[in-house]
């Protein structure tokens, strides 16, 4: 069997970046079930209600929705179960240093296949307040005039 490479994005939280600061990003092996893979090959997952907590030196990623697959039994998984993230030890207690400080939590930013296996990025996020989002949304419009401008002037004949 040949093997995969490179990464295949499955889902990404656009939201995430929309709400929050984020600070930091780690990547995480994710520990899933036979017919949990096989929903995500065929490309259907939802972070937007998602997020992660440390617990007990382990790191779990909650109401993510990974749906039912469709040829699956009896042995079928639930869509939003408690899944287990892997990273290393080190990694582990900087989050649990991190995720002390008030208004930091763990967001899952993108679900991926890398190299045949199941990834998801975390990012480490401080909450945005109302007039933070009005100002990002205006410093977007403004880079996009910007471009849009400086593309129309590259097309006027001289």
């Amino acid at each position: 069997m040949v093997k995969e490479r490179g990464q295949k994005v499955i889902a990404r939280n656009k939201k995430a970046r929309h709400e929050y600061f984020i600070e930091d990003t780690y990547e995480a092996g994710v520990v899933l079930t036979g017919t949990e893979v096989k929903s995500l090959r065929e490309g259907r997952a939802s972070l937007v209600d998602g997020f992660a907590q440390v617990r007990d030196g382990e790191v779990w990623m909650h109401n993510v929705h990974i749906p039912e697959y469709n040829q699956g039994t009896w042995n079928n998984h639930a869509p939003r179960r408690l899944r287990k993230l892997l990273l290393h030890r080190s990694e582990i207690q900087k989050l649990i240093g991190k995720s002390k400080e008030t208004g930091l939590t763990l967001i899952p930013l993108e679900l991926y296949f890398k190299d045949g296996k199941a990834k998801v990025e975390l990012g480490l996020a401080r909450g945005k307040k109302d007039y933070d989002k009005r100002q990002t949304l205006l410093e977007r419009t403004m880079k996009r005039e910007a471009e849009r401008d400086i593309s129309a002037a590259r097309r006027r004949p001289r």
